[in-house]
Formats: C-alpha cells, structure tokens, sequence
C-alpha cells in the first residue's frame, strides 16, 4: 500500500513548483460540530486559493496519510465519529492498523515534510501546560517544530497554557518565534500576551528568506509564525483571564488531564465566553490561513 496518498491539486502544484500550504484536520473533527466544521473547513481552503495558492489538508483514512482531501473525503472525515487525534507518538500505529484521524500540529508538519510542503497554517500550537512543573504536560508540538522543517503561522500559542514557559522551552530548542507586524507576542484569541516577542519579521518575504537561509546553514526545525488575530475579532487578554482561571479550576475539580485537558478547556471557555471565543478562533484560522499562503508564494519564488 501507498504510504502517501496526494490529491490530484497538490501534485499539480508541487510538480509545477506552485505554492502549497498544509492544513490540519483536527479542526475539523475535534473543534466544532457538524455542519459549521465542515463549512469553516472549506472556507479556509478557499481562503488559501483566493491568495493563489492550493491549500492541501492532511488526515489520515483508512490507514493511508492524504496530503489534500477531495471534497468527499472532507464532508466524509466532517461526520465521521470517534475519530483519532494523532501526534508523532500514534501516528505510525493508526496507519498501520488501517485507522482514520485527524492530524494535530506536530503529525501535520510530519506529513507536509514527507510530501515537500514548506508552509502549514493553523490556529495555535499545543504548548506548555499550567503546572508543568508536577505533571510534566508538554506538547509534542515544541519537540517537532524543533525538528521538522516546516514554516508554521499560528496566533501564538493557545491562551490556555502556560505562555513564559512555552517561550521558554521553544528558545531552548532553538525554535525561531517570529511575531509579524509587531513586538509583542500574540496569545491565540488576544493579541497581545504581555511576553515580547524574541523576533518579528513585517513582510511574507522576510519569513520565507528566513526559511531558506536555515536550510542552507543546515540548521534543523521550522520556524514560528505567530500571527496575531485581527483587531475586530479580538478577546482582550484581561477579559480572557478570569475566563481561563475559571475553566482551568473547573478541569481540576472533575479531574481532567492529559490529552482531554486541552478540548475540554476549550469547550469550557466556549461555554463561558457565550460562544465568542469559538468566533474568534475562526478568524484567526482564517487570518493564518491567508498569511501562510503569502509565505508559500515568495517560498515558490526562491530557489530551494
């Protein structure tokens, strides 16, 4: 069997040197229900080709990784249930037992590296959660951006985690976090997260030199874009903060860790915030999306 499997578009693209810029799957089956997933799902994708580029959502079905889904395939995976969620440590054991799941950050830049896409546009990265230090809950993300060589535009690191660390972690990694258009790190639904951002680039074209400029001084990893969601669909960062204490101590009465920390934190802010932070997180997905497509296309213009 085929161990990667490219929809018709993306080897177009690829073959022809066109811009490609990878998309995640878990928004689609862990971030909303049926039908507005797959309605923001093809809004994204069309959000990539209005900037002329071709947008190659990745997921895994039927134990083969899709680098692009064809418009079945997504309305298929949109309501699909007790889909997997799949990082690096799952993602060979789902294939190989002829699984279907969706693909999160870190297994996302696996599957765009494998198929020779530079650029993956998301919400926000996992990161460092609160109380690391007892539970040692760190993301796979920080690990794969340190390693695998894919330019990632996010809004910052979801607001939930513990942001210094997660800074932190990724400086030790050696992981550029690359704010665009200001000084300060944005923190998923807010702009501002009150941490300096370590650099900041203004232009697509800066970012992707920056790209090719690791590659040639043989350094491993990506790079962090962190996009700040657009000022009209912002949620300030103060009135964000009791929000996420809130959620945070209602996850530890009921005993919530692990991988159903981060979905259900989520779903309580949503729940808290009157469904104003799930508003956000679409345009903040859509914001990325038209940021990583921008970057894909000075990437085509450079030599490799």
């Amino acid at each position: 069997m085929t161990l990667l499997s490219r929809s018709a578009a993306v080897i177009q693209a690829l073959d022809a040197g066109k811009p490609v810029v990878a998309l995640e799957s878990t928004i689609v089956t862990h971030g909303m229900p049926w039908p507005q997933n797959l309605e923001v799902a093809r809004e994204v994708e069309a959000t990539v080709r209005a900037q002329g580029a071709t947008p190659a959502t990745i997921a895994v079905i039927g134990g083969r990784l899709h680098v692009g889904l064809e418009d079945d395939q997504l309305v298929a995976l949109a309501q699909s249930k007790h889909v997997a969620k799949l990082s690096r440590a799952d993602m060979a054991v789902c294939m190989a037992r002829g699984g279907t799941g969706a693909t999160t950050v870190a297994a996302t830049m696996i599957a765009a590296r494998l198929a020779g896409i530079e650029c993956f546009a998301t919400g926000g990265i996992g990161g460092v959660h609160r109380g690391a230090e007892s539970s040692f809950d760190i993301s796979a993300d920080l690990q794969e951006l340190a390693q695998t060589a894919v330019t990632v535009v996010a809004a910052g690191a979801k607001a939930i985690l513990d942001l210094p660390k997660t800074l932190e972690v990724l400086e030790t990694l050696g992981v550029p976090v690359i704010a665009y258009g200001q000084d300060h790190l944005p923190a998923f639904w807010s702009r501002e997260a009150g941490l300096r951002a370590p650099l900041r680039a203004d232009t697509p074209r800066e970012i992707a030199e920056a790209h090719r400029m690791r590659a040639r001084l043989g350094l491993p990893g990506g790079q962090l874009i962190a996009n700040p969601i657009p000022v009209e669909a912002e949620i300030p960062r103060a009135t964000l903060a009791p929000v996420i204490a809130e959620a945070t101590r209602d996850a530890e009465k009921h005993g919530i860790s692990g991988k159903a920390l981060t979905p259900y934190l989520l779903q309580r802010i949503y729940e808290l915030t009157e469904g104003r932070s799930l508003t956000a997180n679409i345009a903040l997905v859509l914001n990325n999306a038209r940021l990583a497509a921008g970057i894909a296309q000075e990437l085509s213009a450079l030599p490799a």
